[in-house]
């Protein structure tokens, strides 16, 4: 489903210096990162799990989990390394048990609540059908915090509440049909330059309030997995960092479900295993003998006890409990996996890394069902209409259109001709790396123009000039034509491709291949000019927005397969626009507050400030007083709107100050299975049966050697805090309680309603927007709390409703590790976008509370 869509809002005291800078090689100091929580002992007993959705799920993995061995155990904790079987990452299975490894493969990423859902339905469908475990997918990390990031496209932008909302519909759509879903990258993985070892520097706050605010939301939706990042956060890698994944992934949210890594980002034997990793991928790229972090390392740590059997066995079960939660049917029933992620052909190695076991790899099993409609459905909604002067579009059969530009041809050698979308020539519909997909086909613009005008029975004449180097053609194919669409577009990724000397972050906010000058050219000479943008993010438009002979914008986004009848659906008023732009459009770079570190002081050891705290994007530009070329939430409509009669309810009985989450402390850690003893001599055991021939550079579970070990001596035991093996009873943390954090946080104080007519001559859809002011110096102007859509007839009427629960009106207080509504006064305001606002009142003080005002 090659579907990477744009992500448009319609769519939809402990300090933190003492959480993120201590090392875990100082036991002097307390760090209370560990020991990493065991999920099946969240509550007072061993079997009582936060979550009941989850219960049914953890009484099937322990179950399975205590007839494991030892490298059983491993196995499904290690993948087999790169290109060593057919997914992009795989684990080792249990064959004894029927049970095959886990596959694991990359997702098309990319918002109307309903399109959301529909849209993770659909990948979870096809990722089924292929006989995949885990997609990988979907994004918050990048939120979206430099507008130049190379993987913002993948995400859903900038606001924690709009990724919120799209991460916990897409989460749920992909696992109904059966497949686990993973939320990616945690955390602060905010720019590919330096990505592996940038050394990012937060505070606790701003952790809280943006980062993992959509994490919390994907936790709350059941997500089954959640892969750590490459990047450090404040001093220690994302997948050794015992605050990011232990402290705030475990236990503040009490996540469920495993984490696994990057690919590559594990650093560590003994630092990932007691920093709470569960799953190391692809498994490979450690250090001789067994060339893996884990696999045999892991086996030989468990045995030395340098990794207590309860950390393992707590990995297991969390693999396990996520397999079964989605899983329908006995787990031997796993659907067969029918493709190759490593060739298109019908026939090739089933371990490509080997070059052995030739056999059929790709069985061409086609999965898209109908899902081309809905993906139409999709790029048409999403685009957002930025300029319409005198209500020129739609276009109503014009004698003439001229389509100009690169970026609305066929890409030449196909849709797929560059590897991982790896070029810049034809139409762009996705960005580039890893998050990219296969396109079955690709419609685009200009064959789906002229497909219009030849069925419209309209006379219109239609030329395409395709040239973005040639402003004289351009202009003269322009001077001719009723109507000129010029197309441009840019493109970002993945930091291991290049495009053009842009290294997957865009080196700047310019459209490419000489865009401004085609655009320039076209508009010169043609009153009637619509400008077609297909970027990953704003381009300065400051320009392009005040030329008066420009009637019209649209910004598509990358809207995959169906690109080219999406657009001509909304050119010609087949679909209303009604995408909300996802972030501010500024008109330079410097207007944003936060940019893309190209380059450090000392390349080597790169360190990131997130200085500007919680103010990135619209609650920058509003803070500073920046202007706005479009401002975030804007989009137009082929109506208009009337906002009316604001009421806001608060919740009876429901008291403001939060209740205390579930106290106490967890049972002790659980083991599973038979006790493995440390410093077990008879290593025989943990060899690999007689007569099995290995697969090589193929990871396995086992010991290289019966006499002894080989990793790394006797171990490092010092090097790690007694906590870190403590698998006595822990305390409860009171910002916890439930996966996402304390239930309280969800309880809803007020009811918010709002009447919107449609004042115009056709249907149309609005997307009202309510924004929160918290109160007080230290918060932005405002904050997204709400959005939703409303489809109204000419004339007609509706109440839009939107709750706002605790957790929408509070702060983080980084003294008492707890989230807090202060006692400043909270407004809120109800609109078309963040700068247009229509209807405003304060809220009242929720029950025993009073607000101080001033």
């Amino acid at each position: 489903m090659a579907t990477t869509i744009p992500f448009l809002l319609a769519l939809l005291s402990l300090s933190s210096i003492l959480f993120g800078t201590t090392k875990a090689t100082d036991p002097d100091v307390l760090f209370p990162g560990y020991p990493s929580p065991w999920a099946a002992a969240s509550g007072a007993s061993n079997t009582t799990i936060l979550d009941p959705s989850w219960a049914a799920a953890y009484a099937r993995a322990v179950a399975f989990v205590a007839n494991l061995t030892l490298p059983e155990k491993v196995n499904l904790t290690t993948g087999t390394g790169w290109q060593s079987d057919r997914c992009i990452g795989n684990t080792g299975g249990v064959p004894r048990l029927g049970l095959r490894g886990l596959c694991l493969m990359d997702g098309p990423l990319g918002v109307r609540r309903r399109l959301m859902r529909l849209r993770g339905e659909a990948l979870g469908a096809e990722f089924r059908g292929k006989g995949i475990d885990i997609m990988l997918g979907p994004v918050a990390g990048p939120l979206g915090r430099a507008p130049e990031g190379g993987r913002n496209w993948e995400a859903f932008g900038p606001d924690p509440y709009l990724a919120g909302v799209a991460m916990a519909e897409t989460i749920q759509g992909i696992q109904s049909r059966g497949v686990v879903a993973c939320a990616k990258h945690f955390i602060l993985n905010e720019q590919e330059h330096y990505r592996g070892s940038v050394d990012v520097r937060i505070d606790d706050r701003t952790m809280h309030e943006l980062y993992l605010w959509p994490f919390a939301d994907a936790v709350r939706a059941g997500v089954g997995s959640v892969m750590c990042s490459y990047n450090k956060i404040n001093g220690t890698h994302a997948c050794e960092n015992a605050w990011t994944t232990n402290y705030l992934l475990k236990n503040e949210l009490a996540f469920q479900g495993f984490v696994m890594s990057d690919w590559g980002a594990q650093h560590t034997t003994l630092g990932s295993a007691l920093a709470g990793l569960d799953m190391t991928m692809s498994g490979d790229g450690g250090p001789p003998p067994y060339r893996s972090w884990w696999g045999g390392a892991l086996t030989e740590a468990v045995l030395k006890g340098d990794v207590p059997q309860w950390r393992l066995d707590d990995m297991v079960v969390r693999i396990m409990a996520a397999y079964f939660k989605v899983h329908t049917g006995e787990y031997e029933a796993q659907p067969d996996i029918n493709f190759s992620a490593w060739t298109n052909k019908t026939v090739g190695p089933l371990h490509p890394s080997s070059n052995q076991s030739i056999t059929t790899v790709n069985e061409f099993v086609d999965v898209q069902d109908d899902h081309a409609a809905l993906i139409r459905e999709i790029g048409a909604k999403s685009i957002v209409l930025l300029k319409n002067t005198d209500n020129f579009l739609p276009l109503r059969d014009p004698p003439s259109i001229a389509v100009i530009g690169n970026d609305a041809q066929d890409p030449p050698g196909g849709p797929n001709a560059c590897p991982e979308r790896g070029c810049f020539s034809g139409t762009v519909a996705m960005g580039y790396g890893s998050g990219t997909a296969n396109f079955p086909y690709l419609i685009s613009p200009a064959t789906a123009i002229l497909e219009h005008t030849r069925h419209s029975n309209t006379t219109t004449t239609f030329t395409n000039t395709t040239s973005n180097w040639d402003p004289a053609a351009a202009a003269e194919a322009a001077r001719n034509a009723s109507v000129a669409i010029v197309f441009a577009a840019a493109t970002a990724g993945e930091a291991i491709l290049s495009i053009d000397g842009n290294a997957g972050d865009r080196n700047n906010l310019s459209a490419w291949d000489n865009a401004a000058a085609l655009i320039a050219a076209v508009a010169g000479a043609n009153a009637h000019t619509v400008v077609v943008l297909h970027t990953p993010g704003p381009v300065l438009l400051d320009a392009v927005a005040a030329h008066e002979n420009v009637s019209a914008i649209l910004w598509a986004g990358f809207p995959g397969q169906e690109s080219g009848r999406a657009l001509v659906d909304v050119l010609f008023g087949c679909v209303s626009p009604q995408g909300r732009s996802p972030f501010t459009w500024g008109a330079s770079e410097a207007d944003y507050g936060a940019q893309v570190m190209y380059s450090a002081p000392d390349p080597k050891n790169p360190v990131q400030v997130f200085g500007e705290g919680v103010l990135v994007d619209y609650r920058w530009f509003q803070r500073h007083a920046r202007g706005m070329v479009f401002p975030f939430g804007f989009g137009l409509t082929y109506t208009r709107f009337r906002y009316s009669d604001l009421k806001i309810v608060r919740k009876g009985g429901v008291q403001g100050p939060y209740p205390v989450a579930k106290e106490g402390v967890t049972g002790p850690a659980p083991m599973y299975g038979g006790v493995v003893e440390v410093g077990d001599a008879a290593l025989e055991g943990y060899m690999p049966p007689d007569g099995f021939k290995r697969i090589s550079p193929y990871v396995y579970p086992w010991l290289n050697s019966s006499q002894g070990f080989v990793a790394g001596g006797q171990g490092n035991i010092s090097e790690f805090p007694a906590a870190a093996r403590n698998g006595s009873a822990q305390p409860l943390l009171p910002a916890s309680g439930a996966p996402g954090g304390n239930p309280g946080l969800y309880e809803v104080l007020y009811t918010v309603t709002a009447s919107i007519t449609n004042e115009g001559d056709v249907a149309g859809t609005e997307i009202p927007q309510l924004y929160v002011q918290l109160g007080g110096e230290d918060n932005p102007w405002g904050v997204l709390r709400g959005f939703d859509e409303v489809e109204l007839q000419p004339g007609e009427t509706k109440t839009v409703t939107f709750e706002l629960t605790r957790r929408d009106i509070s702060n983080w207080n980084t003294t008492t590790q707890n989230w807090q509504i202060t006692d400043r006064e909270k407004v809120l305001f109800v609109g078309s976008s963040v700068r247009d606002i229509h209807l405003n009142a304060s809220l009242p003080a929720p029950e025993g509370m009073a607000w101080h005002v001033g």
